[in-house]
């Protein structure tokens, strides 16, 4: 599920920082993640989602 995977990623990316890693590595999953995240709020679900708090403004 993506929900998990963006989990797992996220871990990833804390221990990445936490062991001083180098730059390219830490970007390369912060952007990973980040596209996790845009897919997750692509989902169908989500969309609706935020297209019925958008109508709410």
């Amino acid at each position: 599920m993506l929900n998990d995977e963006i989990c797992k990623k996220r871990e990833e990316l804390n221990k990445s920082i936490e062991n001083n890693d180098d730059y390219d590595k830490i970007y390369k999953i912060s952007v990973e993640l980040d596209e996790l995240i845009a897919r997750y709020y692509m989902e169908p679900e989500r969309k609706e989602e935020l297209t019925k708090r958008e109508n709410r403004k």
